[in-house]
């Protein structure tokens, strides 16, 4: 719901009731992750997609049902299914969708969900999606904080919420969104009730030193991927807002004095760009950044110029075992030139750090394509569209 969250909150705010369709589950090569939704209104206006064009036109029919009747709904669409085809997803894979109603009455929280979201502050929703019991609990949800929850689960629901809230908030430490299987009355050891979280865990952040041309295109691409984006350069000159009109924040101050300040609110999501190539900036900021747990952490410049930092970085202190962390010269040999060439060989990069990938041409490699879990917590979950 993040990426339709601007017209969930005008439609919110203005009383009307719509539908929101989720993806809960996917299995093989389905078009998008769990959690991706596209609203429809009233007026049958669509706002986000599910599959990328697979199986709109289907979801958009049962979306106006459920405005009609208010009934929530778990649909699900693929290969197994005899009307696969007709819907059009031809690409192998199945999704699971969960269509609901939204309005004030039914969703009172909603407007505390969404400005967690907006100020970057953790929070889950726990939704019941299937129950063997019956459907009056189905569509019940319950809403997560680190340190508060508020939902009604219908009767008998206190079991199943000291439950949903312990794994919940599990979840959302690692920023997961799936679904949770319990028994009817909240037992653990159950899976006939079905619980969908989706997870808004604060976006990660990047964190790019040097305000050069460069500097601006991987802003622009860290943006699109979903990062919180900060540039950062001692000269005012050069840092400004206009020049980085993507970024959350441009910040005029010495690389390694601001990375300082905030040497705690980096963890293993937070990526690092070290663009200055110019010993003054880069030694001082690459000499602290290896010392955070930074998931990313890469360096621009000639291999030269690497061998150099390497050995000025040596010189201050910074061990082999720190030195192994870092990416110089950034980015994947793409042969990029321009700015915003060589923005994408950075984000490729990242990808594959995230992924495990070989970083090869897809034709020249063979087995699945994509890979069912991460091997680290870098790229924000969803930023984009499996291949079909």
């Amino acid at each position: 719901m993040r990426d339709i969250r601007a017209t969930v909150s005008d439609l919110y705010a203005s009383g009307e009731t719509f539908a929101i369709a989720t993806v809960i589950d996917t299995y093989k090569s389905a078009p998008r992750d769990a959690g991706a939704a596209m609203l429809v209104s009233t007026s049958g206006e669509v706002t986000g997609s599910v599959s990328g064009g697979c199986v709109e036109g289907a979801v958009y029919e049962e979306s106006l049902e459920a405005i009609r009747t208010g009934d929530p709904a778990r649909r699900t669409y693929g290969v197994s299914d005899d009307d696969a085809f007709s819907v059009g997803l031809t690409c192998g894979g199945t999704l699971h969708m969960f269509v609901e109603a939204i309005s004030r009455e039914t969703y009172p929280q909603l407007g505390a969900v969404l400005a967690a979201i907006d100020e970057h502050r953790p929070v889950a929703v726990a939704t019941i999606v299937s129950d063997p019991s019956g459907p009056g609990r189905v569509g019940r949800r319950r809403v997560v904080w680190p340190d508060d929850a508020e939902g009604d689960l219908g009767p008998g629901g206190e079991r199943l919420a000291d439950a949903l809230d312990d794994d919940v908030r599990g979840m959302l430490a690692q920023g997961s969104t799936g679904l949770l299987h319990y028994g009817v009355d909240g037992q653990r050891r159950g899976d006939e009730l079905e619980v969908f979280v989706q997870s808004f865990a604060p976006a990660p952040r990047m964190l790019v030193f040097g305000a050069i041309d460069f500097a601006a295109a991987v802003a622009d691409l860290g943006t699109y991927l979903g990062y919180r984006v900060t540039v950062c350069d001692a000269r005012p000159v050069f840092a400004t807002a206009k020049r980085f009109p993507t970024a959350e924040e441009v910040v005029v101050k010495w690389p390694h004095v601001f990375l300082d300040e905030i040497a705690e609110e980096i963890d293993r999501r937070t990526a690092i760009c070290v663009l200055t190539h110019d010993p003054k900036f880069d030694v001082p900021v690459l000499k602290r950044a290896l010392s955070t747990e930074a998931g990313y952490i890469g360096a621009m410049g000639s291999r030269r110029t690497h061998e150099d930092r390497l050995d000025r970085l040596r010189e201050a202190g910074v061990s082999e075992e720190a030195l192994e962390r870092l990416h110089s010269p950034i980015g994947l040999d793409l042969g990029a030139r321009t700015p915003e060439e060589t923005a994408v060989s950075i984000a490729a990069e990242l990808v594959r750090s995230r992924w495990g990938g070989s970083g090869r041409a897809l034709r020249e490699t063979t087995g699945r394509i994509h890979r069912d879990t991460p091997v680290s917590p870098l790229v924000p979950a969803g930023f984009g569209h499996p291949q079909r």
